[in-house]
């Protein structure tokens, strides 16, 4: 389905160590594609020992500055972080969203701590429900932060254990503490993301897939985000018309973006 209001709020560009795109770049192909508005989400990885965060940022924040502005009247260029571990390190964190004045904040959680990213495991050999529930608990101390605007790709592990590795995996377990992630996003007024990119992958479905989308609607969330995850042009905007589509067949009417933090309502239309 077509849509005129297209957003993709999670987007990667080479400021990010696995993007392979300019930001230029990146909102040259948002135009071609038909979108109306996207957010450039460079990772920042808190508990990274090697990126040097200062240099990231800066380059990162004027090369979107300069985008925002050269692409006023076609494309809303939201200036973004992803900002992963967050919780590791809340100083750091802080300081970094006090330095920038971003319109939009991911907050993801990629890997336990001193851990791997959950992208490089082997999970022949290990507890995926331990490595599961350990996980939601720091979706669910991460939700208690109030640094984000949008918590991403909330069933993130299951991209590789259940998508690449084909593990089987009984997500009924996680039933209660996602429902306190669920309060706890609501009652700070924060949104929910629909990563598009497990569609196309293995997995075969959005981070979180539809009934966590509807609980979190029927439970009274209000703003929902869309993104591709895209590192690569090809797969900008992937999916995301389905993503909305989602988000409405979920009762959302809107999803939202934002300006310099604050939500603002977008017609899914």
């Amino acid at each position: 389905m077509h849509y005129e209001n297209l957003v993709d709020l999670h987007t990667h560009s080479d400021h990010s160590f696995d993007g392979k795109q300019s930001c230029m770049l990146l909102c040259e192909t948002a135009v071609a594609k038909g979108a109306s508005c996207i957010a450039i989400t460079d990772h920042c990885e808190i508990d990274s020992k090697t990126e040097d965060f200062r240099a990231l940022c800066t380059n990162q924040y004027v090369e979107t500055f300069e985008c925002k502005r050269y692409f006023e009247g076609q494309l809303l260029v939201l200036q973004g972080i992803e900002l992963g571990q967050a919780i590791y390190n809340i100083p750091l964190a802080n300081h970094i969203l006090d330095k920038f004045n971003y319109d939009f904040v991911l907050g993801s959680i990629h890997n336990l701590p001193e851990m791997e990213d959950f992208f490089f495991m082997d999970y022949k050999d290990k507890d995926v429900y331990d490595l599961l529930s350990r996980y939601f608990q720091k979706e669910l101390e991460l939700a208690k932060w109030d640094g984000f605007d949008s918590l991403a790709h909330l069933t993130y592990p299951l991209r590789y254990m259940v998508g690449e590795q084909k593990i089987p995996v009984d997500m009924t377990r996680f039933d209660d503490v996602i429902g306190e992630i669920f309060e706890t996003l609501i009652k700070n007024h924060k949104a929910l993301e629909i990563n598009t990119s497990g569609i196309a992958m293995p997995l075969g479905d959005t981070l979180p897939g539809e009934a966590y989308i509807q609980r979190f609607h029927d439970m009274g969330g209000q703003y929902i985000t869309v993104g591709s995850d895209a590192h690569v042009p090809e797969k900008l905007c992937g999916n995301v018309d389905k993503g909305m589509a989602l988000a409405k067949k979920c009762g959302f009417d809107y999803v939202t973006i934002f300006n310099r933090r604050e939500p603002m309502l977008v017609p899914i239309a």
